[in-house]
């Protein structure tokens, strides 16, 4: 797994998640148009997911395509995973108890997790 990545890294990758291969412009138009970014901010957020080892590209003529080199679960799993390590010492019961006591589950939520379970237990 790549370095881990920043907000503004992270809004990039969504872009190249959701469709790529897309050119810095493509994805300053996805990612940054909402944020502000010109695209110089966009080409340095590239730059770094580059060197991070996050994404990849290709010269195509004068431009370069950029994709994903993570997918997107795998990233979410290992971050998932890290939250949970760092915060509640790799136990998750911890992480839905804080949820639960907070009001962050819903009763949609709560029956999700109850079907989970239950699949789980299969």
């Amino acid at each position: 797994m790549p370095e881990r990545i920043s907000d503004a890294e992270y809004a990039v990758m969504e872009a190249l998640w959701e469709s790529s291969p897309l050119t810095a412009s493509e994805v300053a138009e996805r990612a940054g148009a909402a944020r502000g970014w010109n695209m110089s901010t966009v080409k340095t957020l590239l730059s770094r997911l580059l060197s991070k080892g996050a994404v990849d590209h290709e010269q195509d003529g004068r431009r370069y395509l950029y994709r994903p080199v993570i997918a997107r679960a795998d990233y979410v799993a290992s971050e998932s995973r890290r939250l949970v390590d760092r915060l509640f010492g790799g136990r998750v019961t911890p992480l839905v108890a804080h949820l639960a006591e907070d009001d962050g589950l819903s009763a949609a939520d709560i029956a999700e997790i109850e079907a989970l379970l239950r699949e789980l237990k299969r």
